[in-house]
Parts: C-alpha cells; sequence; structure tokens
C-alpha cells in the first residue's frame, strides 16, 4: 500500500516511520510511505505558503497553489485519482473500522494541515474525506497523520505475524481486549489467573469473551451499549 503525504515537515516522517513494525513493512515492500515537501512546489522565493486570511482573523492560511502543484506532482501519470484525505480535526473520528476500510486502498494521499487552516478550495476541489484522530486541536496535521499510517498499515495482510495480532485486539470486534498475562506466574503475591495456566484451550478463550464484555461494560459503558445494539 501506497501513502504519499502532502506536509510542511517531511523529516518528522523520515525519523518516525522508519521504525518498528511499519519500518520492516517498508523494507519488505508492503507499505510505502512517501512524505512531500509541499515547500518545494511554492512559487514564491522564500518558500512562503501561507497568507493572511480574507476577512481578518487570527492566524495565517495555507495557500491554495503550493498544495495543488503539490498534489498534481503526485498524481501525475496516474490512471485514477487516489483517495485524499485531509487530516482535520473537523473531520470524522478515526475507527477501526474505517482503518479495516482504508487498508483495502492501494494508494492514499494525506494532506496534513497547518497554521490556522487550509483555504477552503483545497477541500472542494482535491479532498474526498476529512479525518480526525479526536475531538481536540493539534498544531499540524503530521501526527495525526502518522496515527492513521500506522493504524492502517498494520491490518495490510503479511505486516504482522498473524490476523490474530489484530482481530483480538481492542476495538475491532466492538469491544476492548481481555487482560493479558506474561512469565512469571506470579509476581509479588499476585498470581496470574489460574485458568490461562490450564491448558484447557476452550475454556480459555470462553474466559477471554467474558473478560472482553467486562472490561468494555467498566471502562467503555458507550462501546458496549453499541455492541449489545448490533446483537
Amino acid at each position: 500500500m501506497k501513502f504519499d503525504v502532502l506536509t510542511l515537515f517531511p523529516e518528522t516522517f523520515e525519523l518516525v516511520m522508519k521504525e518498528s513494525i511499519i519500518g520492516r513493512a517498508q523494507e519488505k515492500g508492503l507499505v510505502e510511505v512517501n512524505a512531500i515537501d509541499i515547500r518545494d512546489y511554492t512559487k514564491d522565493k522564500h518558500r512562503k505558503v501561507d497568507d493572511y486570511p480574507f476577512g481578518g482573523g487570527n492566524g495565517m492560511v495555507m495557500m491554495c497553489q503550493p498544495v495543488f502543484d503539490a498534489f498534481r506532482a503526485v498524481t501525475q501519470g496516474l490512471y485514477a485519482k487516489p483517495r485524499v484525505i485531509f487530516m482535520s480535526p473537523q473531520g470524522r473520528v478515526l475507527t477501526q473500522k474505517m482503518a479495516v476500510e482504508l487498508s483495502k486502498e492501494e494508494h492514499l494521499i494525506l494532506l496534513c494541515g497547518h497554521y490556522e487552516g487550509i483555504d477552503e478550495r483545497i477541500i472542494e476541489e482535491l479532498v474526498d474525506e476529512e479525518i480526525s484522530i479526536g475531538d481536540y486541536v493539534l498544531t499540524g496535521g503530521e501526527l495525526p497523520a502518522m496515527v492513521l499510517i500506522d493504524c492502517v498499515s498494520r491490518l495490510i495482510p503479511g505486516v504482522l505475524s498473524s490476523e490474530g495480532s489484530f482481530s483480538d485486539e481492542s476495538h475491532f470486534n466492538g469491544l476492548l481486549e481481555y487482560p493479558q498475562y506474561t512469565r512469571p506466574a506470579e509476581y509479588e503475591g499476585r498470581p496470574v489467573p489460574e485458568i490461562l495456566l490450564s491448558g484447557h484451550h476452550a475454556n480459555i478463550q470462553k474466559w477471554r469473551a467474558e473478560q472482553s464484555l467486562e472490561r468494555t461494560r467498566k471502562k467503555r459503558p458507550d462501546l458496549y451499549e453499541e455492541y449489545l445494539k448490533g446483537k
């Protein structure tokens, strides 16, 4: 899967996206992450990409020309327009269900805003969808873009060691994940639940399902209610 990220800070992706699981996925050719510097496409000798908003107001607004030209350079020669996502606090909040949907795409273009925002004409002409990672505001779209890339990439076949690595996790089936334990079997007087040491696979699976349901009820009653509605 290919991610092209239009950003003012491409170096941040160089540092983060080459590490751990996503880094190995790129080495295997399963994922490709390209950070495109929007400033490379400005016609201003000072590499200026923003200007004051019409009508007044606080902050600066990213201009159309550099973003449009960066987009055209990335999509030049393609037979079809890739899905373009603007990382924005005004968008739908990213969920596991959305990540599964996005993981089926072959090519995504992620646009990272900065300053007070971007010219609305960019959204109207280029963007297919706005996505947020939460109901709060960050200084730019780079961190949300990295979150989306990580979240989506791990669902691509071959990135993780097995499908079970993500299908048992929180949110995949609408519930939170069951508790996990490792060695030693007892630590400072706190033992691992005996059922997990029994070797009885069916009973362990039943216990984990019960724990997942109860954990969701306690920690995320909103998810619990939605889960019950779907049953």
